[in-house]
């Protein structure tokens, strides 16, 4: 059983992987046996933490840099990306950003971005590099979600609502490539030790609350997701497309 987790062979192309939920997701596809190809907004072309925690593994890691809210420089790098690695077989989109303003004044610069780097980019990315899955016949995408795919938050219209898209595309994609042999798949993280809830954990009434809610009696960790990820990319998933995997210490059963 243990054999089908194993992801030896594997390249992995994992987005956001700088820190956070991402950088313990390519550790863990790396202790699993997969290769990695890692991108993040500012991520080091060589030298970063990331990097270092993956070699030590014993698999290979190339770094790229990439700004998701732009456009021109998304094409620039799946273009170098497929260029240099033609055969992806994990694509593991978690890029993201929050910005927090009350809905009544959320500007549109801030939901463009949202929207933009959340919604926007990781669909262009899934058709480009999904479409090579499907012509292989063969491949693993994985998502990562929210809670907010599922609840609608407060001050994060436009997290909220790319989080949605998020769990909407899971289904698309998965509905047309199940059967061309492609598992499309996501994550839904609970609160999480993150750069993204920093100001929320720092407000002491509401850590207080959400800390309260949380079954498990604790905000979740990066490393949590490690175990997940390489669920969700081995063989021992096999039959699971278009899942919403709840990583969230019992929020959502509360």
């Amino acid at each position: 059983m243990l054999n089908k987790f194993s992801l030896e062979g594997k390249t992995a192309l994992v987005t956001g992987c700088k820190r956070g939920i991402g950088k313990a997701m390519a550790i863990g596809l790396a202790e699993a046996g997969a290769d990695i190809i890692g991108v993040s907004a500012t991520l080091e072309k060589s030298g970063s933490d990331v990097e270092k925690a993956v070699l030590a593994t014993g698999k290979k890691f190339k770094a790229y840099a990439c700004d998701f809210s732009d456009r021109k420089a998304l094409y620039a790098f799946i273009k170098e990306v497929k260029a240099d690695f033609p055969k992806i077989d994990l694509l593991i989109n978690n890029a993201g950003t929050i910005l927090r303003t009350p809905a009544a004044e959320h500007p549109d610069e801030m939901w463009d971005t949202v929207i933009e780097v959340n919604q926007n980019s990781q669909f262009i990315l899934t058709r480009e590099i999904g479409k090579e899955m499907v012509a292989r016949g063969e491949g693993k995408i994985v998502f990562t979600a929210s809670l907010l795919t599922f609840q609608g938050g407060i001050t994060v219209p436009g997290y909220a609502a790319s989080k949605g898209a998020i769990g909407q595309m899971t289904m698309a994609f998965a509905n047309e490539w199940a059967s061309k042999g492609v598992n499309v798949n996501a994550i839904a993280p609970g609160y999480i030790s993150t750069d993204n809830t920093e100001a929320l954990r720092k407000d002491a009434e509401r850590s207080a609350s959400i800390l309260g809610r949380i079954p498990a009696n604790r905000w979740g960790n990066p490393e949590d997701f490690a175990g997940p990820v390489v669920f969700l990319c081995s063989e021992a998933a096999a039959y699971m497309h278009g899942s919403i995997m709840l990583v969230d210490g019992g929020w959502m059963g509360r």
